[in-house]
């Protein structure tokens, strides 16, 4: 039986209060165009891809700093999405925000206006290193913003930056319990990766060892994990059944439609994929490609092994499955493949092999 793949709309506004040193994601700062333009763009995308046959799972405002977005922008987005897509009392709506880009009564407007899921973009909790990353918020505004944000929204999200350039394990240990103390439904922590086309790629600056990311990735799983926040990614931490569903069906290899410049979508085995500039994608529709059945399980497995949940078995070579447990890198039960705690820190490696 071959069962429906659930659908996801991903939703890429790209201005920003100003740019991070170390984002590598497609943003601009200052300039913004008017908003009837953009609207007559976004709406386009919409359509183009409409679908009111398959009810969406979730809907993912991206960015950028989608918190920025004019009120009258927002409302004409969901207005075509209420007109093209099947909503329902359950579709997830996920917004990112940035503590200096968003206040109560913006949030209170968000959530009467069909968001119900806030991700809020703090990377870290002391002030030294907020301006070590370029942030324009201090802690102090992220502390009342993340007040703001629990009185407002029961599901909502910090993102938090971990082996920052010179960081030591225990001020990280210290940051991982305040966060724990806000208490929030879910939580995402990443490594901070240097990408060579941004700021501090071009500066230079040092990565964290891969000895040192091993132990700040363990002792972050070990202080979630006992604290009731489960890992069910590599970065990705939630209580019971607060996982982010958006970001659950890309790792899990669902539909999804990218809306936006610079937003990619895959729906049935069609990559597609919208300008990297605003202008361009203003006057030009989504590129479409159909993607053969072996790069359709490249991305599948490379995707999947992210999960703690684990990949299903079909067309992965048996020798390499077995070569995988040799190394302790999975477990193997059910026909599921299950990496290990060493097989997500190798997870580079086992993904080569399993593909």
């Amino acid at each position: 039986m071959h069962c429906m793949k659930r659908l996801s709309l991903y939703i890429h506004f790209p201005y920003c209060l100003s740019k991070c040193p170390y984002c590598d994601f497609f943003s601009v700062v200052g300039q913004k165009q008017n908003d009837d333009i953009l609207i007559k763009a976004y709406q386009r995308d919409l359509k183009i891809f409409s679908d009111t046959k398959t009810p969406l799972d979730s809907v993912f405002f991206g960015g950028g700093t989608p918190s920025l977005m004019s009120e009258k922008l927002f409302i004409s987005i969901l207005d075509e999405i209420q007109k093209s897509y099947l909503l329902s009392d359950t579709t997830e709506i996920s917004l990112e925000a940035n503590p200096d880009a968003i206040d109560k009564q913006k949030m209170i407007f968000f959530k009467s206006n069909g968001v119900n899921r806030l991700s809020m973009g703090v990377q870290a909790l002391c002030d030294k290193d907020l301006k070590t990353l370029g942030r324009h918020h201090d802690l102090k505004t992220a502390l009342d913003r993340i007040d703001d944000m629990k009185d407002v929204f029961s599901n909502s999200s910090i993102d938090l930056i971990y082996g920052r350039p010179e960081q030591k394990l225990s001020d990280w240990e210290k940051e991982i319990q305040t966060a724990l103390s806000f208490d929030l439904p879910h939580y995402s922590m990443y490594q901070l990766t240097i990408e060579d086309e941004t700021p501090f790629g071009k500066n230079n600056v040092p990565e964290v060892s891969d000895l040192s990311g091993r132990v700040f990735w363990l002792l972050t799983k070990q202080a979630m994990t006992s604290a009731g926040a489960d890992m069910y990614e590599i970065s990705n931490f939630a209580k019971k059944d607060m996982q982010c569903r958006h970001n659950l069906n890309y790792w899990t290899y669902q539909n999804y439609i990218g809306i936006g410049p610079a937003a990619h979508g895959r729906i049935d085995g069609i990559a597609t994929e919208n300008p990297r500039h605003i202008n361009s994608w203003i006057k030009n529709k989504p590129l479409t490609e159909k993607l053969s059945s072996s790069e359709q399980h490249e991305e599948r497995v490379m995707m999947g092994l992210r999960l703690t949940q684990g990949i299903p078995d079909d067309n992965i070579n048996p020798k390499a499955i077995q070569k995988a447990i040799q190394n302790g890198w999975i477990t193997y039960q059910d026909k599921i493949i299950q990496p290990t705690e060493e097989g997500l820190l190798m997870l580079n490696q086992l993904t080569v092999l399993l593909m």
